[in-house]
């Protein structure tokens, strides 16, 4: 006869501890196999060169190791997740499938298709909420409709936290009923088709950054970040561990950026034409430009602006870009170079070791200004003021850019005050005294 066991699908929440979907999968009453799959839907797509898959390939094996020290081991599979759960079923006796909440679209359309082919063989599918401290309309107006700016969102998200929502879930007590089981294997790198990078990835950090945050975050050549977006992007670290520390540390501002991520999970939540348009229906009038030339000039870090071209390298060579000069090379790209934003987001989302959908669709609709909170679009990044003003000694920029401290850069692509007023024009074409 074969074993009973419940099943806790990791998706996005690579880890042990404070696991919500593991908490519950553990106290089923049956022993938990964890499971990953390594989706096809998903890594197909991607450069065979990819930091994301190695990262995530690495935290399994730490977490299958984990599990393998406490007798028992994590099934992994690659393929598509309709086929990996047949080949589950077809081996184990399932009396659960427990997993987290996944917002993003081909997630729930992943989730729908499980649940429906669980649900076929009286199996229970079980989500829980985990990424977030607060989904869906948890936070909401007094008359039920979802908030759309972020000030009074933020100000009742505070009202309503108390403990219980940051408390961890004690996952740890219960560890005796991972079921029992030899180690698996678990299918390489090569084997999926990627390339095993010898990189290193940066841990979460905390020490002595959070006091000094609000200061220093701007600043792109300090070393002010915990580096806590990659970690939180897989669930390497609980999204209630790093509020409890910003709430133990009184770091406001830290604590806003968390703010700002359930945000835009929520507004992705309600309002998934985002993914693909604006928020602002007007702005989907706009007359881009869509230079191919200029746009592989901004992706390759040649625009003759030194602060766009370091951010671009920084982004190119590491998987990584200061948020501050996020938000000056998003604006180039779309209010100096007219390409569209969806072209900027395509290619954050190739390359930032932290890419989440909503956060980064958000971030680049604020900065285009079609999206919530969005700046007024006639407001234009200066990259040689924000170069001036945050990094006034060009350590960033020389660091990420060496070209502008040789002085054998490219000439400046576009003229700033010419870029803004075409901008302006263009803009006020498409939106034609339209509510923005």
């Amino acid at each position: 006869m074969r074993k009973e066991i419940s099943i806790c699908w990791l998706r996005r929440d690579i880890r042990l501890e404070d696991n919500a979907a593991l908490h519950a999968a553990l106290k089923s009453g049956y022993p938990v196999l964890p499971l990953f799959i390594f989706d096809k839907a998903i890594l197909d797509p991607l450069p065979k060169a990819d930091r994301r898959v190695v990262f995530i390939h690495r935290r399994i094996q730490d977490v299958k190791q984990q599990l393998e020290n406490l007798g028992s081991s994590m099934l992994v599979k690659y393929g598509l997740p309709q086929d990996s759960f047949q080949e589950v079923l077809s081996e184990c006796d399932v009396k659960g499938v427990y997993c987290n909440h996944d917002y993003e679209p081909y997630a729930k359309e992943r989730d729908t298709k499980i649940s429906a082919l669980l649900h076929a063989q009286g199996i229970p599918f079980l989500t829980y909420k985990d990424q977030v401290i607060f989904e869906k309309a948890e936070v909401i107006k007094a008359d039920g409709t979802p908030y759309t700016v972020f000030t009074p969102y933020a100000k009742q998200w505070k009202i309503k936290l108390n403990d219980f929502y940051v408390k961890a879930y004690p996952t740890e007590k219960y560890f005796g009923m991972f079921f029992k089981t030899d180690a698996f294997a678990m299918p390489s790198l090569q084997e999926m088709g990627f390339e095993n990078m010898d990189i290193t990835f940066p841990g979460v950090d905390f020490s002595g950054k959070l006091a000094s945050y609000e200061l220093r975050r701007d600043y792109p050549a300090d070393d002010a970040t915990s580096y806590m977006g990659l970690h939180l992007r897989f669930g390497t670290i609980s999204i209630r561990e790093a509020a409890r520390t910003a709430l133990t540390n009184l770091a406001e501002k830290w604590l806003s950026e968390l703010i700002w991520r359930d945000f835009y999970m929520m507004i992705l939540y309600h309002f998934p034409q985002v993914r693909n348009h604006a928020f602002k229906p007007a702005y989907d009038r706009i007359q881009w430009r869509n230079n191919e030339q200029e746009f592989e000039a901004w992706c390759q870090g040649r625009t003759g602006y030194p602060i766009v071209d370091a951010g671009m390298q920084q982004l190119n060579q590491t998987g990584f870009m200061h948020n501050r000069v996020r938000m000056v090379v998003a604006s180039f790209l779309t209010k100096h170079l007219l390409i569209d934003w969806r072209w900027g987001e395509a290619y954050f989302a190739e390359k930032l070791l932290d890419y989440e959908l909503a956060s980064n669709v958000g971030g680049w609709q604020w900065a285009c200004g079609s999206g919530n909170d969005a700046a007024p679009f006639f407001r234009v990044f200066n990259p040689e003021l924000q170069a001036k003003k945050f990094d006034p000694k060009n350590v960033y920029i020389y660091k990420w850019a060496p070209q502008y401290k040789q002085e054998k850069h490219d000439p400046p692509i576009v003229d700033h005050a010419f870029a803004r007023d075409r901008m302006l024009r263009v803009y006020k074409a498409a939106l034609n005294d339209s509510p923005i």
